[in-house]
């Protein structure tokens, strides 16, 4: 093992959990079966130590054939209030676990799974992220100016905000 490179995938991993949670909502794009693309909304039920995403999601869904086609995808995430954005490619897989159903369960997703855990079209859809990119530009309008200021007043590149490309 290689302590390194141990760490820092922790510590990215737990950097794009935390633009993630504030995040919520995820745009899942599959490639349809003519080779197209098709996205939807998701709601992100965690992002493990692993570096791996879970979703729950219907077995019955176009997404689930998608995969079933293609594994490849790509999940993205905007949040404007803090003004970060997220893209995250990966392999995705049908895994039905009810231990871990129950594990990731949360009252929003019995919305879409009346019968709970015991629904028969839940499934869990598991993302190993093979890389993703980042842009953080949270700082805020006065953080932006005094960034910009400074590049001004040193000569130096406008940095608005952190960008990195991440690997899992």
């Amino acid at each position: 093992m290689n302590f390194e490179k141990d760490l820092k995938k922790l510590q990215d991993t737990d950097h794009l959990r935390g633009l993630i949670d504030k995040a919520n909502t995820a745009m899942l794009t599959t490639f349809t079966l003519d080779g197209g693309f098709h996205s939807r909304p998701m709601a992100t039920a965690q992002l493990d130590v692993d570096g791996n995403l879970w979703f729950f999601t219907n077995e019955f869904s176009s997404k689930v054939a998608e995969i079933s086609h293609e594994n490849k995808v790509n999940i993205t995430y905007s949040n404007s209030t803090n003004n970060t954005f997220i893209s995250v490619n990966g392999s995705a897989a049908i895994v039905d676990d009810r231990t871990r159903m129950k594990e990731l369960w949360s009252p929003a997703v019995e919305v879409f799974f009346k019968d709970g855990i015991d629904d028969p079209a839940l499934t869990l859809l598991k993302v190993n992220i093979t890389d993703a990119e980042y842009w953080d530009n949270s700082a805020g309008t006065i953080g932006l100016a005094f960034k910009w200021l400074k590049s001004v007043i040193t000569g130096d590149k406008f940095e608005p905000g952190e960008h990195e490309k991440v690997e899992l």
